[in-house]
């Protein structure tokens, strides 16, 4: 008998670009087997998607050698990878209620990058008893 593959819980807080690009390269990996992933915004990370500022690495403290390396190489986005964990239909991305409470922010119906918001209750309830989890 086989089991249906586990999901993956990424939970976001800081905003930093490097740390975005990593949870959502976990994610993307994770829908490239056939995994379903959550992702739960934060905080700073919530901040960058509402601020859409997702096209552009940035790094704290700039790194000019990375940033060029990102060009280079063409290496996906944040954009892009979130544009792929859509199209494979495998993957959610949640924005915290409180952490928007807490960043003087609404609810913004129309946000494409975020499918829904939650609070901790239900983040608790949907990540219960997930293996795999990932804190970013």
């Amino acid at each position: 008998m086989s089991t249906a593959p586990s999901k993956v819980a990424i939970f976001l807080h800081s905003g930093d670009y490097d740390r975005v690009h990593q949870g959502l390269s976990i994610a993307a990996a994770a829908v490239a087997s056939g995994r379903r992933a959550e992702i739960y915004l934060f905080w700073w990370a919530l901040e960058r998607f509402l601020q859409d500022r997702l096209d552009e690495p940035e790094f704290q403290p700039p790194r000019e050698d990375v940033a060029d390396r990102f060009e280079t190489r063409r290496l996906p986005t944040l954009r892009v990878l979130l544009e792929h964990l859509r199209e494979s239909g495998l993957c959610t991305v949640q924005g915290c209620t409180g952490s928007l409470a807490a960043l003087g922010g609404e609810p913004i119906a129309d946000q494409q990058a975020i499918d829904g918001w939650v609070g901790w209750a239900a983040i608790l309830q949907r990540t219960a008893g997930v293996v795999d989890r990932f804190y970013l």
